[in-house]
């Protein structure tokens, strides 16, 4: 399962259970639409937080992945030199 998959499932699981909490509340209607438009808000700002959270990590995954790849070539490259330098001292 995906993260995206998750993260959908996780905010509209959410966002129904808040709706019908509301919806079966003993209120009026005008109390009802004001606690869904909050509770809509609410629900947008964290998805908002989660995507930017998960935007970070990824970035910063990225970021690490590049370093160790670097590092990686640097180490290859002294391989082959120090090769060569071996093979042009035998000759």
């Amino acid at each position: 399962m995906s993260v995206g998959k998750f993260l959908t499932g996780v905010v509209l699981g959410a966002a129904i259970g808040g709706i019908a909490g509301v919806l079966l509340a003993p209120k009026s209607g005008e109390e009802t639409r004001n606690d869904i438009s909050d509770m809509a808000k609410n629900v947008a700002e964290k998805t908002d937080q989660t995507v930017k959270d998960i935007k970070e990590k990824a970035d910063n995954i990225v970021s690490d992945m590049q370093t160790k790849g670097d590092e990686i070539m640097n180490k290859i490259q002294n391989l082959i030199n120090k090769q060569k330098a071996e093979m042009e001292s035998a000759e």
